[in-house]
């Protein structure tokens, strides 16, 4: 029972760091020139990555943008706090309550990401040259990480060894 507890921990520890990268890192949409997150643009101009704000135009709607934002870290916070009660909660709940509430922190981490993906996804660059970037396949990974660790967490609840 120790080394699966162990290994759930990693998988929560894994679906944290990916979270984290998704949000942070430059690299939801990338082309040769351009490379745009959901925080900022870098634009490769004279040999140099340049920053710039977002462009205030159609394809940036200010409130989708704020929706990823604020889902993205969200997803962020559930996962820290679902860590930390997961942790909290193998030395103070009885056997069949355990993993409850660090359940429902990755299930709401999970939705948040997904949310945050699926906004971007249908929202942003639709008529532009470019691809998806590693941040935004790194959220994908995250949400499909994020809800592995719920469905265990929920499994988990039911057993009594």
């Amino acid at each position: 029972m120790l080394a699966l507890l162990g290994g759930i921990f990693l998988l929560h520890l894994t679906g944290i760091i990916l979270l984290l990268a998704a949000t942070i890192n430059n690299a939801w949409w990338v082309s040769d020139t351009l490379s745009t997150d959901i925080w900022a643009r870098w634009v490769w101009v004279n040999g140099a990555w340049n920053y710039t704000d977002l462009p205030n135009i159609h394809t940036y709607s200010e409130e989708y943008l704020q929706a990823v934002q604020a889902s993205s870290v969200l997803a962020c916070i559930f996962s820290i706090l679902g860590l930390f009660v997961f942790v909290g909660q193998l030395f103070t709940l009885s056997k069949g309550k355990r993993f409850s509430f660090s359940g429902i922190f990755q299930l709401l981490a999970c939705l948040c990401i997904m949310i945050a993906a699926s906004i971007y996804t249908d929202r942003f660059h639709k008529n532009e040259d470019g691809w998806h970037g590693a941040s935004f396949i790194l959220a994908w990974i995250s949400f499909v990480i994020t809800f592995i660790s719920c469905v265990i967490y929920f499994v988990l609840r039911k057993k009594t060894a």
